[in-house]
């Protein structure tokens, strides 16, 4: 059943997202090749139940997401949905087969090459029309900016970035190609680094603002409110262990949960049960405490997950929830308690 999901502006922007969007790597293929019809019919479960916002990337599958998401989506109403794409990752064919693939499964003959840079940029926003079969993108992120990815190379991509890829977007969005711009992370250090040095509408933040953890609380959060910049919060779930609870095999952050993670996420499920909500809900709801946050970005791989998580969204959960996890320090003192629901 469709719901009315509640909407968002980003940043300064005239761009408004849902504040459930739908994310593409599960069906990019990440960790196993999803059925071809599986992997479009939850792309259009989601249109369908309300989900306005869809987000891919050319690395997620080597450019299986973004084809399977414009394959449904270029035929809806283009006005009836936004969808946000990133940039920093070409993709070259490779005849031999011989590359490296990491989590991503499939056939696709393309290999990724990092680049940041003024003409790399402009080349990605291209060719995602290409896979999209579409001639609008209304948010474009810089992707993976991090340590986590560039290692002792991180400096230099980040200048890379700040030189080529900004100036590129900052170019495509005053022209009104784009609507909005921004960067993909999952790392706060990055994101205040570019807070500090641009002028971005919105920042894509992955598994590192949650229920079960708060970062950016300190100075992220605080610039954004001094710039007026908006978050898509991605992973709410920490790949697993909000939705399910710390069942066995459970993971958190795609890998075994730690002790520490289990006895944490135990306390939150037995609050949540004691006020006959989902562990779920709590979890999917929190971040929008922040009014900065415009959208939370979930997974999916199935029709029925997107169900689940547009009802999560409209799930009413008790303030005394909210109160008795802040009065047991399960969540930062300093964290905004959402004001639900949101469908």
């Amino acid at each position: 059943m469709k719901k009315n999901l509640k909407r968002r502006q980003v940043g300064k922007t005239k761009c408004e997202v849902s504040v459930l969007g739908l994310g593409g790597a599960p069906l990019g293929n990440l960790f196993e090749v999803l059925p071809e019809e599986q992997a479009l019919g939850t792309v259009s479960a989601a249109y369908d139940a309300g989900v306005g916002h869809f987000d891919m990337a050319p690395q997620y599958g080597h450019g299986v997401a973004e084809h399977r998401f414009g394959h449904i989506l270029r035929h809806k109403e283009r006005s009836s949905f936004t969808l946000s794409t990133k940039v920093g990752r070409l993709l070259k064919p490779v005849r031999d087969g011989d590359f490296k693939r990491g989590s991503w499964k499939g056939e696709l003959q393309f290999k990724i090459v990092h680049d940041y840079t003024y003409d790399g940029v402009m080349r990605s926003v291209e060719d995602s029309y290409h896979r999209l079969g579409m001639n609008q993108i209304d948010i474009a992120l810089i992707h993976d900016v991090d340590v986590a990815h560039h290692g002792d190379d991180y400096d230099a991509k980040f200048k890379e970035a700040i030189e080529g890829a900004v100036p590129a977007l900052t170019k495509l969005r005053d022209a009104g190609v784009i609507k909005a711009i921004g960067i993909g992370v999952n790392e706060v250090g990055p994101s205040v680094q570019f807070a500090k040095n641009s002028q971005l509408d919105c920042y894509m933040l992955a598994g590192r603002y949650s229920l079960l953890e708060q970062d950016g609380l300190e100075e992220l959060f605080p610039l954004a409110e001094k710039q007026g910049f908006s978050f898509l919060i991605a992973g709410p779930f920490k790949s697993g262990i909000l939705a399910t609870g710390a069942t066995p095999g459970a993971t958190h952050d795609y890998r075994a949960a730690s002790d520490a993670v289990i006895e944490k996420v135990n306390r939150l499920s037995e609050i949540c049960q004691r006020h006959n909500t989902p562990l779920a809900a709590a979890a999917i709801q929190f971040p929008l405490g922040q009014e900065r946050v415009a959208s939370i970005v979930t997974g999916a791989v199935k029709p029925e997950e997107i169900e689940q998580n547009v009802e999560l969204m409209a799930f009413k959960i008790p303030d005394d929830l909210w109160a008795e996890l802040r009065h047991e320090g399960l969540i930062n003192e300093a964290a905004p308690i959402p004001k639900g629901p949101f469908a």
